[in-house]
């Protein structure tokens, strides 16, 4: 499933702003929007507007009242003036750049970011889905570790919920990702996989906690009476 988009996460990850100027320039009716050269990225937003840049398709720079080193202005071919500024709301996901929104001003654009990003990692931690996303076998593998102390190398525990016929994971150093377990457990996202693995847990299962606790899920409560969880697998039941 590793090609397949994650179904447990939600929201937008590694949310930045860029910077970006609108330019125009002399004979033309057209808007060129080009970032600030990086060498210039400490200037204000109130001493860019109106000013004078040069720019090319890849970086502008503030020509009057600015240091500009010769071979950075050899490089721009084109002139024209500011005549605003747009801070950029976008998102990473796995590599493909998405554009939120669009804000006149830095702050407004950081309030953008902070309502959308969810920063005490509390939020939506907790999940019901129906217990189909894993096979017969697999749900009777995990009561049989919610009867048991589960291996302290699971990373999980699973737990009955009382007068009910659910079963519950508590998923332990979440996310699963190399970018954190190693730290936290001395071991790779990969390689704790294959502990699972190794250990006979159905497939099913394997892909539905690893999923779930790479897009930082705690709680993952699988109940028959749960509504299935769009994108993750279904199964069959007797």
């Amino acid at each position: 499933m590793s090609g397949d988009r994650n179904p447990f996460i939600r929201g937008y990850s590694i949310l930045h702003i860029e910077r970006t100027l609108v330019l125009t320039t002399e004979g033309s009716p057209f808007l060129t929007h080009v970032p600030l050269h990086e060498s210039q990225q400490d200037l204000p937003d109130h001493e860019l507007r109106s000013r004078h840049c040069i720019f090319n398709d890849d970086f502008a720079l503030i020509a009057n009242g600015q240091q500009v080193p010769h071979q950075l202005r050899a490089l721009c071919k084109e002139s024209g003036y500011v005549r605003d500024i747009v801070h950029a709301v976008v998102s990473d996901e796995d590599g493909i750049i998405h554009h939120i929104g669009d804000s006149h001003a830095r702050n407004l654009a950081d309030e953008v970011v902070k309502r959308l990003t969810f920063e005490t990692g509390h939020y939506s931690r907790c999940w019901e889905i129906s217990i189909r996303h894993i096979t017969e076998d697999a749900a009777l593998y995990l009561e049989e570790l919610a009867d048991i102390a589960t291996p302290t190398d699971f990373l999980f525990v699973a737990f009955r919920i009382p007068y009910s016929p659910a079963i519950g994971v508590k998923l332990i150093s979440v996310p699963w990702s190399d970018d954190r377990l190693p730290q936290i457990e001395g071991i790779t996202a990969e390689e704790l996989r294959q502990v699972h693995i190794d250990k006979g847990m159905p497939m099913c299962l394997v892909d539905a906690l690893h999923l779930a606790a790479q897009a930082d899920v705690r709680i993952l409560i699988f109940d028959g009476d749960a509504a299935a969880l769009d994108g993750l697998p279904l199964y069959e039941w007797e």
